[in-house]
């Protein structure tokens, strides 16, 4: 399974935002050139995560975007299903009363994949944007040399 581009640039724009949101609203412009993005997919994404109230945007001179809520009260799960990101490993239709076989069953690795779709959801519910822009969900990270780690000016690059 592998999470698409929206729900990863999503989770990325929000982390961007959450790092370098010191009390003024963020451009859309700014985290497109920090995180590589295009503007305009930024723009959709953004729209989606307003109407599910994980950000605010201001107009005008000076506008931009910030965080509706605190970095540690935003789960990474929340951005992920704002922006309309299936978290799921089976290929059935959960709105559908059959399985995903021709016959209309389940398939025999379907509970599998059911379980590794519940354990992501855990996982992602789990974390928030605090922990990822702090560095406490490491994973393979460890191999960045502490200083980068620690500092401030170091850019969150797109893909990590």
């Amino acid at each position: 399974m592998k999470l698409s581009t929206r729900g990863r640039y999503a989770v990325m724009a929000m982390a961007d935002l959450a790092r370098v949101e010191n009390g003024k609203p963020v451009t859309l412009a700014d985290i497109a050139t920090r995180q590589e993005i295009s503007l305009s997919y930024l723009e959709q994404l953004f729209a989606q995560l307003r109407r599910s109230e994980l950000v605010t945007s201001m107009r005008g001179p000076g506008g931009g975007y910030q965080l509706a809520r605190r970095a540690d009260e935003t789960r990474i799960s929340d951005i992920i299903l704002a922006v309309d990101e299936p978290i799921k490993a089976t290929r059935c239709d959960p709105t559908k009363p059959h399985g995903c076989t021709g016959s209309g069953g389940r398939c025999l690795t379907h509970d599998l994949w059911d379980e590794l779709s519940r354990q992501i959801n855990m996982f992602l519910s789990s974390v928030t944007l605090d922990d990822v822009i702090n560095r406490r969900v490491l994973g393979a990270a460890h191999i960045f040399p502490p200083a980068e780690v620690a500092s401030p000016e170091a850019t969150i690059v797109a893909g990590e």
